[in-house]
């Protein structure tokens, strides 16, 4: 097949494992989001996501079944081997994926094995979902994966929505915290510019931003953002081993309506957070693996 020209990706949604599904819809409604219901893979693994008006989402993604997980990671499933691989060496809390959507993941399949940075194995499977107002759907996703050997506790992949979830205008788009949508993924690197060709054919995009700090790049209305140590500590006041080698998932930045209500919720709710740069940073916490920050 010949490759198309480039299009950039745009950002999907972000996979966040977790230990306890019941335990990360606590924290996440306490944080003021709006959690989907309880919805299992045919894989043994289970999501509860919390969707943003902006066609992104997060998934936070637990194990609803050790032996499912485990035969679908030995038949080659690509998600659940990377996910038992992250939760061996990292815990069952974090931020293992970054997904990009697309029309068409059999090209990126393609493109990513010609570039060489294939993840694997392409996968096609279906889910359910049950709405609020009682409906129930089914989602069907083809997906694509891409990953460089020297940075274990991260991949990426493409998700082609064959079917989409009929989430859209719905009441999961509406959270009390005032979020509309991701605005940016960070996560950080001693080196950042080491993976820039990774996160390049990844996404589609050649361009980069580069300054002291690290780099970003744009994935459609968001931005992914490789930070080094100093750049970690500069944004969201968090030390990371300088010495530590390979992508690894640090943050989410969400953008708000009204950081003034955002504020005002978690202080009612007894959030800890700090102020940096006009944002409100929130550290990372048991059903919240990763730091997230909300700003306007």
């Amino acid at each position: 097949m010949k490759l198309s020209k480039r299009t950039a990706r745009p950002l999907d949604h972000v996979v966040l494992p977790v230990a306890d599904l019941v335990r990360a819809r606590r924290r996440l409604t306490d944080l003021g989001f709006t959690v989907a219901e309880e919805a299992r893979h045919p894989f043994g693994t289970a999501n509860a996501c919390v969707f943003f008006a902006d066609n992104t989402y997060l998934e936070p993604l637990a194990v609803a079944s050790r032996e499912e997980c485990e035969a679908a990671a030995l038949a080659g499933n690509v998600f659940v081997a990377r996910d038992q691989a992250f939760r061996f060496r990292q815990g069952h809390e974090g931020l293992s994926a970054i997904v990009l959507g697309t029309p068409d993941a059999t090209e990126d399949h393609i493109r990513f094995r010609s570039r060489g940075i294939s993840g694997g194995d392409m996968l096609e499977f279906s889910r359910p979902m049950r709405l609020p107002d009682g409906r129930e759907g089914l989602g069907s996703f083809r997906l694509a994966f891409a990953a460089d050997l020297r940075s274990p506790d991260f991949f990426l992949f493409s998700c082609q929505r064959i079917r989409a979830l009929p989430v859209e205008s719905t009441p999961l788009h509406q959270h009390e915290n005032g979020v509309l949508g991701i605005s940016e993924v960070v996560l950080s690197e001693q080196n950042p510019t080491d993976f820039q060709y990774l996160l390049q054919e990844g996404v589609d995009e050649r361009e980069v931003s580069a300054h002291s700090f690290g780099m970003d790049i744009r994935a459609g209305s968001a931005k992914l953002t490789v930070l080094n140590p100093a750049g970690m500590e500069a944004f969201f006041g968090r030390s990371v081993s300088g010495a530590e080698r390979g992508l690894r998932g640090r943050a989410v930045v969400f953008r708000v309506a009204d950081l003034e209500a955002t504020r005002a919720l978690f202080a009612q709710n007894d959030i800890e957070f700090a102020e940096m740069g006009g944002r409100l940073i929130v550290p990372e916490a048991p059903g919240q693996g990763v730091i997230f920050a909300f700003g306007v």
